[in-house]
């Protein structure tokens, strides 16, 4: 039943687009550049109207997969899922770059009977028992999104920073813990690997509950998928961008709506 509702819900918001809505997904770690030998992190997950408070509902870890900087899997400790938000610890042992995403792919179906519209959201393996064989004006959509940040125990590396071969990932022209106020830091967008031109990206500051207007910084990826931002302030960023295709990967989908969300912390 928690995998099924898990589904749902990742779906659900991959299915809508980010930008218009009042919720946003994030990924939240207590440091994102450390200098010891070892060190512990925490890291919140959660779905909020404002950004990186809790205020909303909490952002499961079904699908949480941590990556050491040679690429083996950490395995998260002290987690907890609440009301308002996820939680879960890292004990980082190796120097190096590590990545923390949460990664998904669903379907969105809807149809209607005798009249009615019914909607169904969740995994591609429960679709039949789900949905009616033949159902009236059946509508399938793949839904896959990723949300991730990344954290650096002493020197950066960059062995598993690479884009995601599936769904929509990003491209590092720098490094994602190496950002400073006043530098302007270049990025590519790909979608399955290939540059994902003319998609808008949504970029915001933290902390806007105790500011009168976001201030995103709005900006649109050139044919290669690059873009580029200069940074205004310092700060915990959430960056964001949505795409729709016809290219679905899991039948019976014909449609598919990608989206990520990076957290990205630029220091003064």
């Amino acid at each position: 039943m928690r995998t099924a509702l898990r589904y749902a819900a990742l779906a659900l918001i991959a299915a809508l687009p980010l930008s218009a809505q009042a919720h946003k997904t994030w990924l939240l770690p207590s440091d994102t550049v450390l200098s010891s030998e070892t060190a512990w992190i925490t890291v919140d997950a959660a779905v909020s109207n404002d950004l990186y408070y809790f205020n909303h509902v909490s952002l499961r870890l079904d699908a949480l997969n941590v990556a050491a900087p040679d690429g083996s899997a950490v395995s998260p400790q002290n987690a907890h899922t609440g009301r308002l938000r996820s939680v879960f610890d890292l004990e980082l042992t190796a120097p190096g770059t590590y990545r923390i995403a949460l990664a998904n792919s669903g379907l969105f179906a809807s149809w209607e009977e005798g009249g009615e519209p019914k909607r169904w959201r969740g995994r591609a393996e429960d679709f039949a028992a789900q949905v009616p064989p033949g159902a009236d004006k059946l509508q399938v959509t793949q839904a896959q999104n990723r949300i991730e940040t990344f954290v650096t125990l002493g020197r950066p590396s960059r062995e598993n920073i690479a884009p995601a071969p599936q769904g929509l990932s990003l491209e590092f022209v720098g490094h994602p813990n190496d950002l400073m106020v006043g530098d302007t830091a270049e990025f590519r967008l790909l979608l399955d690997g290939a540059p994902a031109a003319g998609v808008d990206v949504e970029m915001v500051n933290g902390g806007t509950r105790y500011r009168d207007a976001q201030q995103e910084i709005k900006l649109r990826t050139g044919e290669n998928g690059a873009f580029a931002v200069t940074w205004p302030s310092a700060g915990m960023y959430w960056l964001e961008a949505s795409v729709s295709d016809d290219k679905a990967t899991i039948a019976p989908a014909t449609q598919r709506r990608a989206s990520y969300v990076a957290t990205l912390e630029v220091l003064p």
